[in-house]
């Protein structure tokens, strides 16, 4: 399964969003602790205070003073360890109950024994610690959309640049002499990278031209030596006498070189649709363009081509290219084909179907539309001719298949999303 893509930008702004939140949701729980801790302690404080109070006030013989639920002096027989906890009371104020922290010591004063109970009331302390916590909540909550939408600005800022001369890349063009517009940054890397593009793009479009040009000077030259054999063979053909068996020699050289010439012009076409040469785009009607190759063949006395058009096939493409893509597929059909066999070309609204008869399934379908494939070794081929339909399908993003199905090789091609 494809692993789904996302920008950087969103992926570095979901990190932080992510990252605060929890950092959030972490300081919310210790300050939460940390704040009830505190309080805990002056609660407690408090307690002891008062207990110390009490005992200062029964050392100097002052009177007994209870003030229930607040403070409690009792006389006991026996001593007992320190207890602090909570507890709830009755608080007729409020007509509630109410949780109180409560201390009750044991100390022998004077010569008797006391028990002195203190207690504080916690309610109001849990108030202010919700308080507390919900402020800093809401203060650490709009900090961090300050920050984040701060962070944000800036850093679509800082990555301008680079956004920038990434859309620039992406409109990147061989056959362009365009140079790129990109920016530069006083961000040391982003201004390192903007440099190495600009050095690479020149040095690529340096090799395409050489390359281009190389192709180029080595068709042409290629073309000149055999014209010049095959007139020279012409030559020999018109004005020498040359017995059966030299006939059949030159004969053999003739095809020969028309096989080289057939080579370099298939060579060439390749290469000019890798270097992206046909940007010539036109309405090509593809049910005309068929009937004008089987009246063309039929001149050549191979009449068992027929074309059902149930539809007028009308594609957008360069009109070089839709001849060639019709002819090699004609072509191939004619050259694998049993003599005197139906072949028949079926032309749709956006499909075109070519299918002829055939003994057996190719043993490598797959390997069909490779340069230089070739099924069947004893017919002659360049094996160029279906590896430029794939190449020129390729190039308009048209959908080409093979399949074999009553005993017929069926190639069709869909032009559905190019119309």
């Amino acid at each position: 399964m494809k692993e789904k893509k996302i920008r950087l930008f969103n992926k570095t702004t979901k990190i932080f969003l992510l990252t605060g939140l929890i950092l959030a949701f972490f300081s919310a729980i210790a300050l939460y602790f940390y704040t009830k801790y505190l309080l805990e302690n002056e609660v407690e404080e408090v307690l002891f205070s008062t207990e110390a109070r009490v005992v200062d006030a029964l050392k100097k013989d002052r009177t007994l003073f209870s003030l229930p639920p607040v403070t409690e002096i009792k006389k006991i027989e026996n001593l007992r360890p320190i207890v602090l906890k909570d507890t709830i009371i009755y608080d007729p104020s409020q007509d509630e109950m109410e949780v109180f922290r409560e201390l009750s010591t044991y100390r022998t004063i004077n010569g008797e024994n006391y028990q002195i109970i203190t207690r504080n009331l916690v309610v109001e302390s849990k108030e202010i610690l919700l308080a507390i916590v919900i402020s800093n909540i809401i203060i650490f909550l709009l900090a961090f959309l300050f920050l984040f939408y701060y962070n944000t600005t800036k850093n679509l800022q800082l990555w301008y640049p680079f956004f920038k001369n990434l859309e620039e890349m992406k409109k990147f063009s061989l056959s362009s002499m365009e140079p790129l517009n990109l920016l530069d940054s006083d961000v040391l890397e982003f201004s390192e990278l903007k440099k190495e593009i600009t050095s690479l793009t020149n040095k690529v479009r340096q090799d395409y031209n050489h390359l281009k040009q190389f192709t180029e000077n080595v068709s042409h030259e290629l073309q000149t030596p055999l014209a010049i054999i095959q007139a020279k063979i012409d030559n020999i053909i018109n004005e020498h006498d040359i017995n059966e068996k030299q006939f059949e020699q030159v004969s053999s050289i003739q095809k020969d070189i028309q096989r080289l010439k057939q080579l370099n012009n298939r060579i060439t076409i390749l290469t000019k649709i890798d270097n992206d040469q046909f940007v010539k785009i036109e309405n090509v009607n593809i049910s005309s363009l068929i009937d004008e190759k089987i009246k063309n063949f039929r001149e050549l006395e191979i009449d068992n081509i027929f074309h059902i058009s149930e539809k007028q096939l009308v594609v957008s493409i360069d009109p070089f290219l839709a001849d060639i893509l019709i002819n090699n597929l004609i072509s191939n059909a004619i050259k694998y084909s049993p003599k005197h066999l139906k072949i028949t070309a079926t032309s749709k609204e956006n499909s075109l179907k070519i299918s002829n008869y055939g003994t057996k399934a190719l043993l490598h379908p797959e390997m069909l539309f490779l340069r230089l494939y070739r099924e069947n070794e004893m017919i002659q081929s360049s094996g160029l001719g279906l590896a430029i339909v794939k190449k020129i399908c390729d190039y308009y993003n048209f959908d080409v298949a093979y399949d074999f199905k009553n005993q017929q090789h069926i190639f069709k091609i869909n032009f559905g999303k190019h119309l």
